[in-house]
């Protein structure tokens, strides 16, 4: 195993001379929360899992703070990825800060990836001019302020909103697992280069086909978000707004979510 390869956790399922699909998960969680995809995808598909820098699953000592101040310290780490996977095309199918680390590695090397499938993905959080992010200057600072003075109790708070459920609900349980999981210096680094992003101007730059899929209610990401990057994005692109509730639907709703990424993965946008 290389080095990148062992610093991420890499898994490689499936067969190897199939079609590659790279699972990459977004904030506050690991590789186990694509756990409802996978068997699906195994049998006719080589599978790449990883865990990004700063989760929990990885060691903190290798977590820098100045590398991943921009999000495109993850999308180097993908490119490195692939290479040291020997990856020459994939299925990307990225969740949340992901779905944009993504396309920041297409705009770099659209040669490997064949399509990019985003969930829950925003290029800016923060309300601008003309544009719906939606969240304020000041709840973002609420947010950092809440994670900093009290890491646990933040989690808690944050996991139901975010997951869409009550607190008992084993989705809510799993993500404030893997969020808490996470050292809490780490985690409000990540939450603040995230939710300061602006990736708008990318946008223009992205050819390769990208599927928007969002759920209708996301405390995260507003609906009209999906319709922004569907309008901005460079290349082709298709939207599909679910009926479900929360910003990580592959956890919270696995007998919807999953036939619709399966849907995606397997079926080209008809142009």
């Amino acid at each position: 195993m290389g080095i990148v390869e062992e610093a991420h956790n890499v898994k490689v399922l499936g067969s190897a001379d199939r079609q590659t699909i790279i699972l990459a998960h977004g904030f506050g969680t690991d590789q186990s929360v694509w756990k409802h995809l996978v068997p699906h995808l195994v049998d006719d598909h080589r599978v790449i899992l990883f865990d990004n820098m700063g989760a929990g699953t990885t060691n903190p000592e290798y977590f820098d703070f100045d590398r991943y101040a921009t999000l495109e310290g993850y999308a180097y780490d993908v490119l490195a990825l692939l290479e040291e996977l020997r990856v020459e095309s994939c299925v990307f199918v990225g969740h949340s800060v992901s779905a944009i680390v993504g396309a920041i590695a297409s705009v770099n090397r659209p040669d490997l990836f064949s399509k990019i499938i985003m969930i829950s993905a925003s290029p800016r959080y923060l309300n601008d001019v003309d544009y719906y992010g939606g969240f304020d200057q000041e709840d973002l600072d609420q947010l950092f302020d809440a994670m900093g003075s009290n890491y646990k109790a933040w989690c808690s708070g944050f996991a139901p909103l975010a997951v869409g459920g009550d607190m008992d609900s084993v989705a809510v349980q799993e993500f404030s697992r893997t969020l808490f999981n996470m050292r809490p210096d780490i985690a409000l680094s990540v939450a603040q280069t995230i939710f300061q992003c602006d990736f708008r101007s990318l946008l223009c730059h992205v050819t390769v086909p990208c599927h928007i899929i969002q759920s209708l209610k996301d405390l995260a990401v507003p609906v009209v978000v999906s319709e922004y990057l569907h309008q901005h994005l460079g290349g082709e692109s298709i939207v599909e707004v679910m009926s479900t509730d929360g910003h990580l639907p592959q956890l919270s709703s696995p007998d919807v979510v999953v036939p619709v990424l399966l849907r995606h993965i397997r079926h080209d946008i008809a142009v």
